[in-house]
Parts: structure tokens; sequence; C-alpha cells
């Protein structure tokens, strides 16, 4: 069943995730912005918001599960075993990031044309790698998920420890400071996608929208950020399982 779950409530969390979590990069790399070179704390510290934020959106939106990234879906959907939902929430994923990525594009406007960094303007959309390597990249980004997901899933699933369980009101902060230590641990190889909605959708945007001076979508690595996740959100469901 589509218990807890709407398709506004996800498209309008997702939107609000990557209107924030996109604008702090904009804010950092384009050239003019006040928060220019601001750095990669910076940006941790904004995808953390963004993810806080967008969790709440949802939630006020209908989508009380507030998910807001496919991985988490797909792990939700397997500790269940119910798949009706995982189709039409990650559509609505993924059509929100797509429109987020549009309003920061907007946001920022007089900005892209003043940048001559093609991969810059990239980066405000979606990821790259620092050094690029398939296997460790996909390697990279499934660690990182696993990290998420198995902190979501003992954020608000079952603790060994009676009582040990999170109050739901937290949850939205607590994962915010979990994506925010993911960033900071684990970000520095692959810009931690963590998401497959949160690149794909921003790297679409990319592609069609007219971003004055901007190079390719980098469609040749695109494909990392969606398996990665995924595949990491399956083993950490199954690490879960097993320790619990």
């Amino acid at each position: 069943m589509l218990e807890g779950y709407t398709f506004i409530g996800e498209l309008m969390g997702t939107a609000t995730l990557i209107v924030l979590g996109d604008g702090v990069v904009a804010g950092v790399l384009l050239k003019g912005s006040k928060a220019e070179n601001a750095g990669w704390g910076a940006i941790t510290a904004g995808w953390a918001f963004a993810v806080m934020v967008g969790v709440f959106v949802a939630g006020a939106f209908g989508s009380a599960q507030g998910d807001i990234n496919p991985a988490v879906t797909v792990a939700k959907a397997i500790l269940a075993g119910d798949y009706q939902f995982v189709v039409p929430m990650i559509a609505a994923q993924l059509i929100g990031a797509i429109i987020g990525a549009i309003v920061v594009w907007l946001a920022y406007l007089p900005h892209w044309a003043g940048t001559e960094n093609k991969a810059a303007k990239l980066g405000v959309f979606c990821t790259a790698p620092a050094i690029r390597s398939s296997g460790c990249n996909v390697l990279t980004e499934a660690i990182g998920t696993i990290v998420l997901v198995l902190g979501v899933c003992c954020i608000f699933g079952v603790a060994k420890t009676p009582g040990a369980t999170i109050a739901g009101g937290l949850g939205p902060y607590l994962v915010g400071a979990l994506v925010w230590g993911i960033g900071l641990s684990l970000g520095g190889p692959t810009g931690y996608a963590i998401n497959p909605a949160r690149d794909l959708g921003p790297r679409i945007a990319h592609a069609f929208l007219p971003i004055a001076g901007k190079g390719g979508s980098d469609w040749g690595y695109s494909w990392v950020p969606v398996i990665g996740p995924l595949i990491g959100a399956v083993l950490a469901v199954l690490i879960y399982r097993v320790a619990l």
C-alpha cells in the first residue's frame, strides 16, 4: 500500500532539497556570488540543512515517509516487502529534482554568463569524481549510501536496546546531521550524491536548460551516482537485517 506516501509530498520535498542543496553549490562556485569560494564546509552544511528541510516539506505535503531519495525508498520497500510505491515515488522524486534545479538556475540567472568554468557550472547541478575511476567511484557511492540507509534505519527503525528508538519529531534533524557527517567524511572522492534523483534530475535539467556557456552534461559518468547508491541501499538492508 501507499500508506504514508504521497506523490506531491515526495515531489515537493525533493524539489526543496535541490533548491537548497544545488543552491549552496551555486553560491560557492559561480562568479560574482557573495558566497563565492566559501568552501566545502559551506557546501556540506548547506546540503545537511537541505535534507532536513526537504524531509519536513515532504511531510507537510502528505508524505510522512519523507524519503526524497530513491535509494531510501528502495531500502524501505525491501524491508517492508512492498514494492507498489517504488515507481511512483521515484518518479515524484525525479520530477521534483528537475524542478528544483530549474529554480536554482533562475535564482542565479546573471551569474552563469560570468562564470567561464564549464565544469563548475555542471558541478552546481550534479556530482563528478575527484579521480575518475568507475569501480572506485561506485564503491564510494555505495559506502556513503550504506551509512545513510543504516543511519535512517536506526533513527526511525527498531533499536536493539529497549527505549532507544528516536522520537519521530527529531528525525529530520538527525538525518540532516547524518548527511552532514557523510559529506564531511566520505564526500571528497565523488561529491557524495548518495541519492540517484539528486544527481540525475539536475543533470537532466542541465542538459535542456539554456545555461549560458555550459558544456556537456557528462552522461558517461551519470550511471555511477545512480547505480552506486542503489547497490548501497540493498547492502545496507542486508546488514541491518543480519545485525538486528
